[in-house]
């Protein structure tokens, strides 16, 4: 129940200081969360990022009070957040689908209403996981800065990520880097979320690490000793991976009675490039701690 009530406080938050500059973090505070996985369960759940329902929120609270026809355009503009008339007008435009001063003088607008999130029951099926304990582990791997995730799908620069690695000559040099006998069996995508700033974080594609000499471009990185909740995804890529992560989010977490998000890294585990394999399996594994 925690997990629906932070959520919904979080979206308080958001309605309580519609007309502030909203602090994602604190959002995030609020449904006891790192920023990185509020805003990509916030997306999944709800089907639209949080900057996107602070936007529509905004402007649609701007139509309801022009449509009482006192106020001035620059008045309400500037109440919600746009620092000219004309970047408001086109953002109110976009919306509402008429200019401010159609709005002012009867024409009909638009409402986007606040969010109410339930507990609806779901599930009813088996979800197999399986909870791996480890201690401090290296990989190598090569990363990048990209935008963060504001679903389950992969953002464009990441998918461009593993094209140009696998183009270049870094995948190979990857693969040659796995142990006889990993743990994780595979090539991994590793989103390093606990780094996020200013919207990006560092995503790396790597494999487990045994201690061999490396090529100057690829670094060693040390994860440390944490606890991982593991999925296996099954099917068709990438809406078998996506049903997976919308059923972590919105079955396993929900619903445990141990384990909440954790402060680490998050793995997906890639065991071939096979990758269009109708009932191609890799895994996800999320750092979780006990409640």
């Amino acid at each position: 129940m925690n997990w629906i009530q932070g959520i919904q406080r979080a979206i308080d938050y958001v309605e309580e200081n519609i007309t502030e500059e909203i602090d994602f973090e604190k959002a995030a505070r609020q449904a006891y969360s790192s920023s990185f996985h509020f805003q990509r369960v916030f997306g999944i759940l709800c089907g639209l990022s949080l900057g996107d329902y602070i936007r529509m929120r905004r402007l649609s609270l701007a139509g309801e009070e022009l449509s009482k026809g006192n106020a001035k355009i620059i008045d309400i503009a500037l109440k919600y957040g746009y620092d000219t008339p004309e970047s408001f007008s086109r953002a109110f435009t976009r919306f509402h689908g008429i200019t401010p001063s159609e709005a002012k003088h009867g024409g009909n607008v638009k409402i986007f209403t606040p969010l109410s999130v339930k507990l609806t029951l779901t599930g009813g099926s088996k979800m197999d996981y399986r909870i791996e304990k480890r201690d401090a582990f290296q990989v190598v791997c090569k990363r990048k800065s990209v935008s963060k995730p504001l679903s389950a799908y992969a953002t464009e620069d990441i998918t461009a990520m593993w094209r140009e690695y696998g183009a270049d000559g870094t995948l190979e040099k990857l693969i040659a880097c796995i142990p006889q006998n990993p743990v994780m069996k595979g090539l991994l995508g590793i989103c390093f979320s606990s780094e996020l700033s200013a919207g990006r974080f560092p995503y790396g594609i790597g494999a487990e690490y045994d201690g061999r000499k490396v090529d100057g471009d690829l670094e060693v990185i040390t994860i440390p000793a944490s606890t991982f909740a593991v999925f296996k995804s099954k099917g068709k890529m990438p809406d078998a991976f996506v049903e997976t992560y919308h059923r972590i989010v919105t079955e396993f977490f929900p619903q445990s009675s141990q384990y909440e998000y954790g402060e680490s890294v998050e793995f997906e585990v890639y065991p071939s490039q096979n990758t269009d394999d109708p009932n191609y399996e890799c895994e996800i594994w999320i750092a979780v701690k006990e409640k």
